[in-house]
Order: C-alpha cells, then sequence, then structure tokens
C-alpha cells in the first residue's frame, strides 16, 4: 500500500492495491503495516462507523476535544465521495488551511485525519456510504462542528450538487466564530498528544 501526506499536517492518503478477477475484487482498504510507517504509530480502534448519504448530503466539518480527540480512517465502500479535511488546530502553520481527497468504489484510497482535524465530506451520488475506524468512542459533550458552508473557508463543494445539510451542521458556527469562543483545538496540544502516542509504539 502506498501513502502519502496531504498538505494539512498529520493528515495522510492511503492508496491500496485492488485486485480483481472474474469472481469479482479484493482490496484491504486497512493496512496496519502501512499506517505505522506513515503515522508512526498503530491505529487504536475505539468505535467503526457506517453511513449512507444520498447525493449532495454534507456532513461536517466535525472535530472533538483533544486529548484525547478522535483519529478516523475513512474509506467508501459504496458510490464516491469527496473528503475534505480542515486544520482547527489554533497555533498551527496552517490553521485554516484544508485539503481535499475523492473517494469511491473503485480505488478504495483511504484518508487518515488525526486527532484535533476538522473532518467532512459530500456524496457525489445517491447511497454513497462512508466507513471510518475511529481511536475513540463517540463522546456527545466532546464532539463540535464548524458550517461547511463557511466562506472564509470556501471548501470544494462541487457547485453543480444541492447541499443537504443536519439541522445541526447548519447552525454551526464559522471557524472565525469557533475560534473566538475557545472552542477548537490547541496546536500545542495536538502535537503533544501525538508525540505521546507515537511513544507508546
Amino acid at each position: 500500500m502506498q501513502f502519502r501526506r496531504l498538505r494539512v499536517p498529520d493528515a495522510f492518503e492511503f492508496s491500496p492495491r485492488a485486485f480483481p478477477d472474474e469472481r469479482g475484487l479484493f482490496v484491504a482498504p486497512f493496512q496496519e503495516e502501512s499506517f505505522r510507517a506513515a503515522v508512526g504509530h498503530p491505529l487504536r480502534l475505539g468505535q467503526s462507523n457506517h453511513s449512507v448519504s444520498r447525493r449532495g448530503t454534507i456532513r461536517g466539518i466535525h472535530f472533538a476535544d483533544t486529548p484525547p480527540g478522535q483519529g478516523k480512517y475513512i474509506y467508501c465502500p459504496r458510490g464516491s465521495l469527496l473528503d475534505v479535511v480542515v486544520d482547527l488546530r489554533v497555533g498551527s502553520p496552517t490553521f485554516g488551511e484544508w485539503d481535499a481527497v475523492r473517494l469511491d468504489s473503485s480505488e478504495y484510497r483511504a484518508v487518515y485525519v488525526a486527532e484535533g482535524l476538522g473532518h467532512g465530506f459530500v456524496a457525489l451520488e445517491d447511497d454513497t456510504v462512508m466507513a471510518y475506524l475511529c481511536s475513540e468512542p463517540y463522546t456527545p459533550t466532546g464532539e463540535h462542528g464548524i458550517s461547511p458552508l463557511d466562506p472564509a473557508l470556501d471548501l470544494p463543494w462541487p457547485a453543480e450538487l444541492e447541499p443537504v445539510l443536519s439541522p445541526k451542521d447548519l447552525a454551526a458556527p464559522t471557524l472565525a466564530e469557533a475560534r473566538e469562543s475557545g472552542l477548537l483545538p490547541v496546536y500545542e496540544d495536538c502535537v503533544a498528544y501525538y508525540d505521546k502516542l507515537r511513544s507508546m509504539n
């Protein structure tokens, strides 16, 4: 499996090899050895999630209090989506910057989003499935979001899609509002937590 660092530090794209034949196809979207080589520590598994979305659905931009935060390893077993990572860590040299990767059921690429980063996606077709492994269980009091439609972020949602959002995501604050309220993770705290995870390897 190949991997590359995304523009946002501590986010990675993984490209597994698929094996099609007359029966169908086999692929391993997550491979521990490649993950360790890229990230520097094993993936802890606290929860696995599965969502199904209609075309145009935007979920995010979500993040969790860090530490412990919630690292996410994401792939798309059906359909296609545009996956977006946003650096929400106050003090980061790339604060407010983002990167986007197309994930689909043709190439089975995956994205890893480290704790403290923001994550969201848009479904590019009906019945798109996102599957993701989370380093920590869902904790309602520690989960937050910023508006995926924040004009200051100018995220790359396709113009031809009519966005479908939950009431919670529609009501989420902008990046500037979240920063002003003290809601966002602090870069130094996140880096210290990554170092702690690597030291336990």
